[in-house]
């Protein structure tokens, strides 16, 4: 039997393909099994074995209450299927909240914050971030994200590394409220690292090419590695 055509819906939480297939291997289970499953007992007449294994493989992203059948066929809670939230819609949804119950919390027009979850584009201020934030239950990493700014943070380290580090703490402090100390101590330190990561390469033998490209890498994972000392330093953030 044929799936019939979606109907107009938000798209379901973060699908975690792997961990899927993982529990149905454990259980000893085909795809035709999870297949006739989901159609005996959860109503989902038109699930295939094709359907269950192009799930599985990331190509579909199950809706949220096929999601919620298939952790019954595969006895595990929903949450064991659900990957890291990326967006704020992903994060939204993991949390089962509806948008207009998040718009109304933060303060936000239903249709305004629907536009911010289609285009990634934050436009509210710093009091809806934080009460979004805490709403969602989100980290600062995570806010950062989801409000658009990971990419502005990033240009901002890597001219931090490669320039003036002391130049680039209040633009930084600006976009993430963090102790002045922990950016100052954070940025030293990235610069200190890229810089010996350059000197380093050349002092091996591994010549302009061999270095470019090591600076190249360590610019590439700037924000991990801002986070990764942040949060050595600052444990909650």
């Amino acid at each position: 039997m044929r799936r019939p055509p979606p109907l107009p819906k938000q798209p379901g939480p973060p699908f975690d393909a792997p961990a899927a297939r993982r529990l149905r291997t454990a259980l000893g289970m085909g795809p035709e099994h999870v297949a006739h499953d989901l159609r005996a007992s959860y109503g989902l007449p038109y699930v295939s074995p094709d359907l269950v294994v192009a799930w599985e493989r990331g190509a579909i992203t199950p809706t949220g209450p096929e999601l919620t059948a298939l952790a019954g066929v595969l006895w595990c809670s929903p949450g064991d299927l659900i990957g890291q939230p990326r967006t704020l819609r992903e994060h939204r949804t993991a949390r089962g909240m509806a948008p207009e119950d998040v718009a109304r919390s933060i303060g936000l027009g239903l249709a305004a914050y629907l536009r911010m979850e289609e285009t990634g584009d934050w436009r509210g201020t710093d009091r809806q971030a934080s009460a979004l934030a805490s709403l969602l239950g989100l980290s600062l990493p995570d806010l950062v994200t989801v409000t658009g700014r990971a990419p502005i943070l990033a240009e901002l380290l890597r001219s931090a590394v490669t320039t003036r580090w002391q130049a680039y703490v209040r633009p930084v402090a600006k976009l993430l409220p963090l102790d002045q100390r922990l950016l100052e101590v954070t940025l030293q330190e990235l610069y200190q690292a890229y810089q010996g990561r350059m000197v380093a390469t050349l002092s091996w033998g591994g010549g302009i090419d061999s270095s470019d490209r090591s600076g190249r890498e360590f610019l590439d994972r700037i924000l991990d590695l801002f986070w990764t000392r942040v949060s050595d330093r600052s444990p909650g953030v």
